[in-house]
């Protein structure tokens, strides 16, 4: 066998899967198609941590639940950025009240602790800046705010120091039953293994052609980024819920800006979007609003289908908005099947412990200095909005799974989504990359073969 397991796809689940996995003697590959990994993760880079309240599937509850859970220490060890901010939903009409009376009650009966019901008075004690009508709250300290990109690297990156072997740009086209095992066919390359993780069934492969579409539920999900000045509330996440189910969400982003989110299905204008966000933030006008972003939110079941007669072929099938905060519950359950039923042991020489990195923005003067003194590079700050330096770039590019591209260099630093929107530091990022990568700087691409960013040289025209 040329591998013990093949994880196919490295977006979150598939990181986390073999991290888990190489606690243990196994010898474990990932097999994505793109250019790099964690591509299935919102270039927002803030997801919310749920508890479970929220949730009608009590299995899926259940999962939320505890990976809510383990996430503290995983982002702790990791360097995640993760903050318990607590969330207040709140409603002022009788059919959403109806809503926020069933979110309690479900979270009572599922023994989901510290969910409170309020009136206005009790929630002006958590969040003293709020200012909306309301007649029902209700609360949670448990929800939470996380960088869900920084986790799936974080979770590959430790996975490749204990030796998993990530192969990038490889596409499966099939994948067959073996004695003893499985054959996975890819654009490039034939293995067997004696286990597959599949987190991307499809219907290319005999194994998968029961898959059937579970209905995708999905709506609309407008993100206004709000600048570093707008930060209406101390802390929490404020959700308003109207009678026909739509929300309006502020959220403080994991990092230093915060977004208003607003449910609603179609197209929506910047102006009807601001006239929105007003529901939850009264003050805000249109100078508050640094980017917008339009992506679509799924609520569909997440099924882990490993059969009830295990045969070594494990499938997570589905898509849904609570995906990061169940992925340490997924991957646990993953890793313990397959472990139960693989004869090894555990990896002796693992190390549970991320690469060192540096932030300089978050650093005092001292530490900045004293990293200058080891690396000049940390002095150059290349992205003027978001105080990044040329140091971190090029340690993005250089550690475990470094990035190729401009969107990995941008994901990994956070260069680019300041106020200029990357005109100051685009073509900084570009040359550095191909130096690094020692390639021209018309072979940099955005995020995939055919998107290159330079066409070409001037003097070539």
């Amino acid at each position: 066998m040329d591998y013990d397991v093949l994880i196919l796809g490295g977006g979150i689940i598939g990181c986390s899967v073999a991290y888990e996995l190489s606690k243990y003697n196994l010898n474990i590959a990932v097999i994505e198609k793109d250019y790099d990994i964690a591509d299935d993760i919102s270039l927002i880079n803030t997801e919310i941590v749920y508890d479970g309240s929220e949730c009608e599937d009590k299995f899926l509850s259940t999962i939320e639940h505890k990976g809510n859970s383990m996430l503290d220490e995983i982002t702790s060890k990791f360097n995640v950025p993760f903050k318990r901010v607590g969330s207040i939903k709140i409603a002022n009409e009788n059919k959403a009240i109806d809503i926020i009376e069933g979110i309690y009650k479900r979270a009572k009966e599922r023994n989901i602790n510290d969910i409170y019901l309020m009136d206005k008075n009790d929630v002006k004690d958590i969040e003293p800046n709020i200012s909306l009508d309301f007649k029902k709250a209700v609360y949670s300290p448990n929800i939470g705010v996380i960088a869900p990109y920084d986790l799936a690297i974080a979770y590959a990156e430790v996975a490749f120091d204990n030796g998993a072997t990530f192969r990038l740009e490889e596409e499966v086209t099939d994948i067959k039953k073996i004695v003893n095992g499985f054959k996975v066919t890819t654009n490039k390359n034939k293995f067997s293994c004696r286990v597959v993780v599949n987190t991307i069934p499809g219907e290319y492969n005999t194994l998968d052609s029961d898959i059937k579409s579970n209905g995708q539920k999905e709506s609309d999900v407008h993100y206004l980024i709000l600048n570093d000045r707008s930060k209406p509330f101390s802390n929490s996440i404020i959700t308003a819920i109207s009678d026909e189910g739509d929300m309006i969400k502020y959220i403080p982003a994991a990092g230093n800006e915060s977004l208003i989110a607003i449910n609603k299905k179609g197209t929506l204008k910047f102006n009807d979007a601001v006239r929105l966000a007003k529901k939850v933030v009264p003050s805000i006008d249109k100078d508050a609003v640094n980017s917008i972003y339009h992506e679509k939110s799924r609520n569909n079941l997440v099924i882990i289908d490993d059969n009830e007669n295990y045969n070594g072929y494990i499938r997570v099938c589905g898509d849904h908005y609570a995906t990061v905060t169940m992925t340490p519950a997924i991957a646990s359950m993953i890793c313990e099947t397959i472990v139960s039923n693989l004869t090894c042991s555990k990896n002796k020489n693992f190390i549970d412990k991320r690469r060192e990195f540096y932030k300089f923005k978050d650093m005092s003067d001292e530490e900045r200095n004293e990293v200058i003194a080891i690396d000049k590079k940390y002095g150059k700050i290349t992205c003027l909005c978001n105080l990044i330096s040329e140091g971190e770039i090029v340690d993005s590019i250089r550690r475990p799974l470094g990035a190729r591209t401009v969107e990995g260099v941008k994901r990994r630093t956070g260069a680019t989504f300041g106020s200029c929107h990357g005109a100051h530091c685009i073509s900084k990022i570009i040359y550095i990359l191909a130096r690094e990568l020692n390639k021209k700087p018309t072979d940099i691409v955005e995020d995939s073969k055919n998107s290159k960013v330079l066409a070409s040289r001037i003097k070539e025209f």
